[in-house]
């Protein structure tokens, strides 16, 4: 890390000016084109008032105008809030009422949705919101008019640069904010971890606005490589980008790993380095036959929002039943985990199952604008709860699963509540529970029972509802209407027999 007198984020664009830093469709544009870019658009920000510590949301796919933009925060200290593309009108609003965004950057129209009509929407009934900046080509840069001066950089390492969603007990995201130093420095941490140099391609199918998807890019950078972005992911589209990019490096999950591999008549030979997080059951699958098949030694992850994505790996020399473990051995030295009882908080040996904790750079400074959710998660020592289920093994950790009852639903944490309080408000819907059904190959499969106050809705009527109403990996598998939830009487009262209601779902799952 430069000295902070001279420090500024940009400058992970200044080496190699002359490679290529991203590939999206047909635009490409090298570092020094991006770099000129984005301080092109810090000035545009700051002819529209930002200044530092004010906030924009981007609301948009992946390409040039995402990265033109979160280098053009970072130039001015402005903190940098992305909206998943899957997200419609009452999940966005959410973030960027949370966020109290400044701006919202959309694109015109991908994949059939209107952006800029919902930001509008937003931006009527948010005061704080004082421009919608429409973007016609997400995939190159914002046109910003040649005219306007050069920004000076003015953002530090403690500025806050990007949040990333996360679910939380309420049923609403939490975001994760991360500062410009943090970032940097994990960034760099992940490309000599991952042995990213000039001349390497990054094959970026994951959403920068998830962690992982964000990490891999920043990593990419950090090590001069190129980013391939495919604003939608498709697995015969993603194993020819392999082959015709010559793809280094490629990080994703075990359920878009396989049927990558399962692509016919696709040479993956050029691809070194990939590890993936396990939400599908398939680990033991994707690393036998990757390296059968490729000589390719696929690797367990983990992290989080909190975290960062790539907080702990496995290592492509290590055994192939270790390299099926999620997490691994921590990516830098000043990354510190623990594995504790739950209730005491006592620090348990080798083994035994606890809750992971962990301190370090990489924890983030705090929720955005929710100082009650940031006390809870942490200890008064100063560790971060994660609250998983872990347990460890030498310097090393192996994670199982969440403590809580939240789902992974291909591959986006979610908690039930989410689905539940949206079902709750359509207007023959009393009442709403939700649960995950687990199927290999698929991982988590949300099913929602309801009680209704009218008998004359329709499983297929609440379906189009969710479809409508919330992203398309949170609408249920099935809805299943009943008169009551199996409960029982306890000491704090009555409580719904979650496991009951998933056994009733895995048979209704496995009948369909």
């Amino acid at each position: 890390m430069q000295a902070l007198k001279t420090w500024n984020f940009a400058s992970l664009l200044e080496p190699e000016p002359g490679r290529l830093a991203f590939r999206c469709r047909s635009y490409v544009a090298t570092r020094a084109e991006l770099r000129h870019a984005s301080r092109r658009a810090a000035a545009h920000l700051v002819c529209l008032g930002f200044e530092r510590g004010d906030v924009l949301a981007l609301w948009l796919p992946d390409g040039g105008a995402w990265l033109q933009l979160f280098f053009a925060a970072a130039q001015l200290g402005v903190l940098v809030v992305p909206i998943s593309t899957r997200y419609r009108l009452n999940e966005a609003r959410h973030v960027v009422e949370t966020s109290r965004a400044k701006a919202i950057a959309v694109a015109t129209d991908f994949l059939g949705f209107d952006y800029a009509a919902s930001a509008r929407a937003i931006q009527a009934g948010l005061p704080h919101v004082q421009h919608v900046v429409v973007i016609p080509k997400p995939e190159g840069f914002l046109d910003v008019e040649t005219t306007m001066p050069m920004a000076a950089s003015i953002g530090w390492p403690s500025d806050p640069l990007c949040t990333f969603s996360t679910s939380g007990t309420t049923g609403h995201p939490k975001l994760a904010v991360h500062d410009q130093a943090s970032i940097a420095r994990h960034a760099e941490n992940v490309a000599r971890l991952t042995e990213l140099k000039p001349g390497d391609v990054m094959l970026c199918a994951l959403s920068l606005y998830g962690v992982l998807g964000f990490v891999q890019m920043i990593g990419a950078l950090a090590g001069h490589a190129c980013c391939v972005f495919l604003q939608v992911f498709d697995a015969a589209v993603a194993a020819k980008a392999i082959e015709a990019n010559k793809v280094t490096h490629f990080f994703g999950s075990d359920g878009i790993f396989s049927p990558v591999l399962d692509a016919p008549d696709c040479a993956l030979a050029s691809w070194r380095w990939g590890g993936f997080a396990e939400f599908a059951g398939l680990a033991a699958k994707i690393v036998e036959r990757a390296e059968r098949e490729w000589g390719l030694h696929l690797f367990g992850l983990y992290g989080s929002s909190e975290c960062f994505a790539l907080t702990a790996t496995a290592l492509p020399g290590d055994a192939s039943s270790q390299r099926m473990l999620a997490g691994g051995l921590p990516i830098s030295p000043s990354i510190e985990f623990r594995v504790v009882n739950v209730e005491t908080e006592q620090s348990l040996p080798d083994g035994e199952r606890g809750e992971l904790q962990i301190r370090g750079y990489n924890v983030m400074e705090s929720y955005l604008n929710n100082p009650a959710a940031t006390q809870a998660a942490m200890t008064s020592d100063g560790w971060f709860r994660t609250g998983d289920l872990a347990y460890k093994t030498g310097d090393r950790f192996v994670f199982l699963s969440r403590l809580r009852d939240g789902l992974r639903l291909r591959g986006y944490l979610v908690d039930p509540t989410e689905i539940e309080d949206f079902l709750a408000q359509h207007a023959a819907v009393a009442e709403a529970q939700v649960v995950g059904v687990n199927r290999v190959g698929e991982g988590d499969v949300a099913v929602a029972f309801v009680r209704t106050r009218s008998a004359a809705v329709r499983e297929t009527e609440l379906l189009d509802y969710c479809k409508v109403g919330i992203a398309n990996y949170k609408v249920p598998r099935r809805i299943i209407f009943v008169d009551d939830y199996p409960r029982v009487d306890g000491p704090n009262g009555t409580k719904i027999l979650k496991n009951k209601l998933r056994e009733m779902a895995e048979a209704a799952v496995a009948s369909n």
